[in-house]
Order: C-alpha cells, then structure tokens, then sequence
C-alpha cells in the first residue's frame, strides 16, 4: 500500500488537470521607467483562467513598485492521454 506521503505535492496537483505554467514577466525598472527588467515565474496552474498567475501578478500591482510592461505565458499539462500511432506492418527478426 502506498503512503499518502509517498506522492508528491505537484503529481497530486496535475492529476485534476493543473499544467506547468510559465509567465515571462518584463516590468519598468521603479528607478529608471525607460528601462526593462524580466522576471519569470513558474508554477502549476489550471488553463485558460490561471488563478494561481493571475494572484501573482495581483500581488506584484499592489505591493512591488515596478510597473508591469508585458506578461508572456507557456502553459503544458504533463499529464495527458499518451499518442496512439497505427502501424503499417510488422518486421519480424529470426
């Protein structure tokens, strides 16, 4: 018998649908505006809302001084039904 422990945190997490989730984040330097800074977060997330990025970026507005410029997103469920591919023939080796 396995131990619930014996799973980990994120497998636990993928299982109802959550993905690998990464934002490149380019924000205006607070002391110099003109200048661009990126910042890139990665975590498990379900697509399309993305609640857990979107708390982030919620967080950074109020609370850090560098003003968002862009948000770039890649998103991949890990797990997923496997690829089934149909075979021609069959070789058989003696």
């Amino acid at each position: 018998m396995v131990e619930k422990d014996a799973v980990s945190k994120d497998f636990r997490k993928q299982v109802p649908g959550y993905g690998l989730t990464t934002a490149q984040i380019l924000y205006r330097m607070p002391d110099h505006p003109s200048l661009l800074q990126t910042y890139v977060w990665q975590d498990y997330d379900l697509f399309p809302t993305f609640p857990a990025l979107k708390d982030f970026l919620a967080f950074w507005e109020t609370t850090l001084d560098g003003p968002l410029f862009a948000v770039t997103v890649a998103h991949s469920k890990l797990i997923k039904p496997a690829e089934l591919h149909n075979i021609d023939g069959v070789l058989r080796l003696h």
